[in-house]
């Protein structure tokens, strides 16, 4: 035990990924990597979702207070990063299309052309509130298995250098040892933020899905009620 601890004193995280083989570096530099961009999408998919969420309260609240639909236009606009505001922007576009007829069938026509506009803009917001987010999926559930397969390469490393020496003593495995747990703990160090940052970001966009659905229907029976009627 205190040989171990000796070794292990003398290491440092340079030394492991310095003295691991040519496989086990790159095991290392990728999961690296895939640790540095999961970081990044944390930090951007964290701000734009605080922001979707702070923005979209401000329109609903913009929304349901005003009377003047051309005040509440003006509003959206200043707001682009509410993905409610956007369908509203949509919607209010093809409402202004609207046909005058007095037929009901053309009227039930025009109501059809605004709720595929809310549609439209619904599955392009939902697509911008999604994006990259599915790296993080992937990274948390990729990253122990490519750890893992680093760490089976460096033991294996282990086993050749001591039939090489013709020694199993602690000098001749430890080193292989340590690379290959090193690579582990890097498949888990880039794994549990991104599996972490996936699910909080999952309940985000539930959570502006949600805010989306039940918009989509008031602002149609906003339209039947004082446009259509």
């Amino acid at each position: 035990m205190p040989d171990l601890l000796f070794l292990v004193g003398k290491t440092s995280i340079w030394s492991h990924v310095s003295n691991a083989s040519l496989l086990v570096k790159a095991v290392m530099v990728l999961l690296a990597l895939m640790s540095v961009l999961s970081w990044y999408i944390i930090g951007y998919k964290y701000l734009y979702l605080k922001r979707a969420n702070k923005e979209t309260k401000q329109f609903l609240d913009s929304f349901w207070r005003s009377r003047d639909i051309e005040q509440i236009y003006k509003h959206a606009q200043a707001l682009r990063s509410s993905p409610v505001s956007a369908m509203f922007l949509a919607g209010y576009t093809e409402l202004a299309k609207l046909s005058t007829d007095d037929q009901n069938r053309e009227k039930e026509a025009d109501l059809d052309n605004v709720l595929r506009a809310l549609r439209r803009a619904q599955t392009h917001e939902t697509t911008k509130l999604e994006s990259w987010v599915p790296f993080l999926a992937t990274t948390g559930s990729a990253s122990p298995f490519i750890g893992l397969f680093g760490t089976v390469v460096g033991i294996m490393n282990s086993f050749t250098d001591i039939a090489d020496q013709g020694s199993a003593s602690l000098q001749t495995v430890a080193p292989g040892i340590a690379e290959a747990l090193f690579a582990t703990a890097i498949g888990l160090v880039a794994a549990i933020p991104a599996v972490m940052a996936f699910n909080y970001f999952q309940r985000g966009i539930r959570v502006q899905a949600s805010e989306m659905q039940t918009f989509e229907q008031d602002y149609l029976n906003i339209i039947r009620r004082h446009f259509l009627s």
